[in-house]
């Protein structure tokens, strides 16, 4: 969202190329005029759960981050630690209102200001983030963008996917 909003507000000044990665732009609420959004009572009762008890919430918003499952444990026990304990640090109202301007900040009438090279990158299976309203719906409103999906990737794919991430990165970024 920073990115989006830092080329509308400065009309892409000083930037000539741009990388969204798991991003929440453009829209991620469910509205009339966004259907593919997430329904209003999924992030309410992410806030009641952050509410009763934040690291109960945290243990398991990282298992869905990272795509831990049963049969899938793309990361450490020590990196879902790690992320529960980094969360922890965040006082519970600035968690609250982070949870909030995530699921409520409309970014569709910055997707327009976008007039570099755009990378969008997501993985099909971000349960934090879901494709079709972030970065499938990105790459429709951002002229001269180029999405890379990764098939069964969940939301934290800078370490599920780390090397295949930094590949790509570079790629683009050598690219005339």
């Amino acid at each position: 969202g920073e990115v989006a909003r830092y080329m509308s507000r400065h009309a892409g000044r000083h930037v000539s190329k741009a990388v969204l990665v798991s991003s929440v732009v453009p829209f991620m609420l469910r509205t009339p005029d966004n259907p593919e959004g997430t329904d209003a009572a999924v992030f309410d009762d992410m806030a009641a759960g952050l509410k009763e008890d934040r690291a109960k919430f945290f243990t398991g918003f990282a298992k869905d981050f990272y795509g831990v499952g049963i049969m899938s444990h793309p990361v450490s026990a020590e990196m879902l630690d790690w992320t529960r304990g980094l969360a922890m640090q965040a006082s519970l109202k600035a968690t609250l209102a982070c949870a909030k301007s995530f699921a409520t900040t409309d970014f569709r009438r910055d997707l327009a200001a976008f007039k570099v090279p755009t990378l969008i990158v997501h993985g099909t299976d971000d349960k934090t983030v879901p494709i079709d309203a972030s970065g499938r719906a990105a790459a429709a409103g951002i002229a001269n963008s180029t999405l890379i999906e990764y098939d069964g990737a969940p939301h934290g794919l800078f370490a599920t996917h780390k090397e295949r991430l930094t590949s790509d990165l570079l790629q683009f970024i050598r690219s005339a």
